[in-house]
């Protein structure tokens, strides 16, 4: 590859990783009150996507390379110009919210290209392993196996489907964690997988990303989200080497309610549970099996400035299940608000892991 080559991919990625960043930052921060400060404080901005898609075509074997970066800058692009479009006046934090559904469509889009270009590579990695010379170079030179990577269970465009992501380190003699990660309120899975993917592909867990069978998961009345969660992790356990006595059950919002109603439940094939952003009532913990409870390893965490569910939820629902018998960890956000991010899945999975 010449130096000409280098720049001018170079010059297409510093940009588009640039605009990445600012858009987590973004997800990860967004709040009714203060959105235009927001946007300015993240410097998102469409002007150096805009020119790094104007870019001429590049010569073979480098143009294979283009598009497939010019779909993933777009998306990004499509986000960043519905953000900045949602600041008003006045602004419409429900617009940002629906602008914010290109970001995971543009990581889904660029990950193929993270085992043969190093900048992205090291993106989809935890910022705190970025500079591990040897991480990057076994991932760098990591064969592509069969059920490895980023893959989709059924039609990609139907709700039923569900996304899995199973390291591409993965070895069939080493037991695995497991993370069945619950999207929040009229999400989906396939969203929801790329605030996950960073950390299990930084610690080799694998992550399984379903969409509830509504537009939410079955928090009240009848259940038909728990038993399909139990035939997907049957699936995954006949598919890969699971570490049996590493099973998370994990959501925001709508998913972190359900994972403990779900969760709890007597006979949930879970070992761990962390609810994240969640509704809590203190019925849960009077409803629950003593057996079910006693013991079991439960990491919840909350935003300080949450303006859906307060914090005193949480810090409630830590009491009520310590005075019942689990093994909590209560972990405040003081910068949360009912967002959910890449850092708090690292949070999570360094407690299933420790």
């Amino acid at each position: 590859m010449t130096s000409s080559h280098l720049q001018n991919i170079e010059a297409f990625i510093a940009p588009l990783l640039r605009t990445l960043e600012a858009l987590t930052s973004v997800a990860r921060h967004l709040h009714p009150i203060g959105y235009s400060h927001l946007l300015r404080d993240a410097g998102l901005s469409g002007d150096e996507l805009r020119t790094a898609l104007a870019m001429p075509p590049w010569p073979e074997p480098y143009s294979a390379l283009r598009p497939v970066l010019d779909a993933g800058a777009s998306y990004a692009l499509a986000a960043v110009d519905g953000l900045i479009e949602a600041a008003g006046p006045p602004e419409d934090i429900t617009q940002a919210w629906r602008a914010l559904r290109y970001f995971p469509r543009a990581l889904e889009t660029l990950y193929p290209l993270a085992g043969i270009l190093p900048q992205l590579n090291r993106y989809f990695l935890d910022a705190s392993h970025r500079d591990d010379a040897d991480l990057t170079r076994r991932l760098m030179k990591q064969p592509a196996q069969d059920d490895t990577g980023v893959i989709c269970f059924g039609d990609d465009t139907a709700r039923d489907a569900v996304w899995v992501y199973v390291p591409e380190s993965y070895d069939a003699a080493a037991p695995h964690p497991v993370v069945l990660a619950l999207h929040g309120g009229s999400g989906n899975g396939r969203a929801f997988l790329w605030s996950w993917v960073r950390a299990a592909r930084t610690r080799g867990a694998i992550v399984v990303a379903p969409s509830s069978i509504g537009q939410t998961w079955a928090i009240q009345g009848r259940d038909p989200d728990s038993p399909r969660l139990a035939q997907i992790l049957r699936f995954v356990q006949q598919r890969w080497t699971i570490d049996a006595t590493r099973i998370l059950l994990t959501g925001m919002s709508d998913g972190g309610t359900f994972t403990y109603t779900s969760g709890l439940a007597t006979g949930a094939p879970f070992t761990h549970l962390a609810p994240v952003v969640a509704a809590f009532h203190p019925m849960l913990t009077a409803m629950v099996d003593s057996e079910r409870i006693h013991g079991l390893p439960l990491h919840i965490l909350h935003g300080d400035k949450d303006w859906m569910f307060p914090r005193q939820m949480a810090e409630d629902a830590a009491k009520h299940f310590t005075a019942a018998g689990a093994n909590v960890t209560y972990c405040p956000v003081a910068d949360l608000s009912h967002t959910y991010g890449a850092d708090l899945s690292t949070k999570i999975l360094d407690w299933l892991l420790a």
